[in-house]
């Protein structure tokens, strides 16, 4: 079973940075993929960045150039550093992890933490 806990939402301004992480634990296959996902509402969950095991990383094309994924591979967190926010970015962040190679598609992501809200005003 594996276990999400995520931290670091809250409100800001826009153009201004937040930094969100996510401490995993009880999951040991040598191949998963953990990631961020965003839902506002009344919208469709979506991909915001993704990392495998092997260090491959996928972003979303809405939040290139402004968040920077980090994961720590014996520490077992992920993190999301988000700058230059936007009030369409305002949303329930949630971190999930998978098995295998890196991708952004939720259908593939069977562990979700709780989610930390981000909001942002312009």
């Amino acid at each position: 079973q594996v276990h999400l806990v995520e931290s670091g939402g809250g409100s800001v301004q826009s153009g201004g940075s937040l930094r969100l992480s996510c401490a995993a634990s009880g999951y040991t296959f040598p191949s998963y993929c953990m990631a961020w996902f965003r839902q506002a509402p009344g919208k469709e969950r979506e991909g915001v960045a993704a990392v495998d095991n092997d260090g491959q990383m996928r972003y979303a094309d809405s939040v290139k150039e402004r968040f920077t994924l980090s994961h720590d591979k014996v520490e077992r967190t992920l993190s999301l550093q988000m700058s230059s926010l936007k009030p369409e970015d305002t949303a329930k962040y949630y971190c999930a992890h998978a098995m295998g190679p890196v991708t952004t598609r939720h259908v593939d992501y069977g562990y979700w933490g709780q989610g930390t809200q981000v909001t942002v005003s312009s």
